[in-house]
């Protein structure tokens, strides 16, 4: 193997605050020596790494991550998710139950969450 992906790095205007909500969202641990207001957080077991940046972000995320729910359903999950203070910006949800909701996080990057495996008949 030449190669792997240690982290998928996001940018981000606070670091820890965003991992802090991605780690509710994933329910992993943020590594044990992350602060509020450090430049840098990871959250090891997923493979996230957030760093704080001056940019703001500006466009469609290039790249996104697509959960899908492994204790509870899709819908279960949006709402869950909309406590944590994500928001919908996309529902393509359809009446047969398909589908998907692109959400966004905190600082508006986009994700999507597709159906549970139980609800696709996996």
């Amino acid at each position: 193997m030449t190669s792997l992906i240690r982290h998928v790095t996001i940018d981000c205007a606070d670091a820890y605050a965003l991992a802090t909500f991605w780690s509710q969202v994933l329910d992993q641990p943020l590594h044990e020596e992350d602060q509020p207001g450090d430049p840098m957080a990871l959250i090891e077991a997923a493979g996230l790494l957030f760093i704080t940046v001056p940019d703001t972000k500006t466009g469609k995320n290039r790249v996104h991550v697509d959960l899908q729910p492994q204790d509870r359903t899709r819908d279960e999950e949006v709402e869950r998710l909309l406590a944590l203070g994500a928001t919908v910006f996309d529902d393509q949800r359809r009446p047969d139950g398909t589908g998907w909701v692109v959400m966004a996080d905190p600082e508006g990057n986009e994700f999507c969450v597709e159906r549970s495996a139980g609800e696709r008949g996996e």
